[in-house]
C-alpha cells in the first residue's frame, strides 16, 4: 500500500515537473531542455526510491558520508549522482571516487585534485564551475572576474569535464533581481563558449526562484523541499 509520504512525494514531483514545463513554455525554452536535479539532502533512502518509482533519477547530495550511504543502499538502481556541497581539499577524493558530478568546483587546487584523484575505468568526473555573481561574503564561488582563466584552466585538466557554471545567488523575491543575477551567469558562460570553450549546462534555480532561472537559460534546476518537503532534523 502507498504510504501517505510516498503520495505527497509524487505529487510533489508532479507538480514541480509541470511548474519546469509551464516556465519552458512561457519563456520560450525547448520542451525538455530544462533538467530536474532532485537535492535529496537528508532525506531518507525511501525518499529516494519514491522519486526513482516516479522517473526521477538524478538525486543532488550535499554531504559525503550520507551520499556514500545512500549510494551503497541504491547500488543496484540506474541513478545520476551529483554532489552539490562545499568541497574542502580532504573531501576531494570521495566526491572523484563516487559521483558523476560535482556543481561546486570553485578554485584550481580543488579541479586538480578531483582529477588526479578519478579513478581509471570510471568516466570523466562531469563539473561546473561554482561562480559567486552576488558577491556575498558568505557564499562560496570564484569571483566573476576570476571565470575566464579559471574556466580554461580547469578545462584543459584531465580525468574531468567542465559541462559549465553553477550559482547561488542572494535570496531576493523580486522576479527581476532574480533574473538580473541569473543573466550575469548566463552571459558569463556566453564569453567562455565564445572563447572556445564546449559548455552546455548552466546550473542554476530553487524552488523559490525557479522560473527566473529558465527565463535566463538554466539547462538545470535543483530543488529540494519543493520534491521531498520538509527536511528531516539533522542527527546530532
Amino acid at each position: 500500500m502507498t504510504t501517505t509520504d510516498e503520495n505527497d512525494i509524487a505529487t510533489r514531483l508532479a507538480a514541480v515537473r509541470q511548474r519546469i514545463r509551464d516556465a519552458e513554455l512561457t519563456y520560450g525554452r525547448e520542451p525538455g531542455s530544462v533538467a530536474l536535479l532532485a537535492v535529496s539532502k537528508r532525506q531518507p533512502v525511501s525518499a529516494l526510491r519514491t522519486a526513482l518509482a516516479e522517473g526521477q533519477h538524478a538525486f543532488g547530495e550535499n554531504y559525503l558520508q550520507e551520499g556514500a550511504d545512500k549510494r551503497e543502499a541504491l547500488a543496484a538502481e540506474a541513478i545520476e549522482w551529483h554532489f552539490v556541497g562545499a568541497i574542502q581539499s580532504n573531501k576531494t577524493r570521495a566526491v572523484a571516487e563516487g559521483f558523476d558530478w560535482v556543481h561546486t568546483v570553485d578554485r584550481l587546487k580543488i579541479a586538480r585534485r578531483l582529477s588526479e584523484q578519478r579513478p581509471e575505468g570510471l568516466p570523466p568526473l562531469q563539473c561546473c564551475l561554482q561562480v559567486n555573481v552576488s558577491g556575498e561574503a558568505s557564499k562560496s564561488g570564484a569571483e566573476p572576474a576570476a571565470v575566464r582563466e579559471l574556466a580554461h584552466a580547469i578545462a584543459a585538466l584531465p580525468n574531468i569535464r567542465l559541462r559549465g557554471l553553477m550559482t547561488l545567488p542572494e535570496a531576493v523575491s523580486e522576479f527581476d533581481a532574480q533574473r538580473a543575477a541569473f543573466r550575469r551567469l548566463r552571459e558569463q558562460q556566453a564569453e567562455l563558449i565564445d572563447d572556445g570553450l564546449a559548455l552546455d549546462t548552466l546550473s542554476m534555480g530553487m524552488s523559490n526562484d525557479l522560473e527566473a532561472a529558465v527565463a535566463e537559460g538554466a539547462t538545470m534546476v535543483r530543488l529540494g523541499t519543493a520534491v521531498f518537503g520538509p527536511r528531516p532534523e539533522k542527527q546530532p
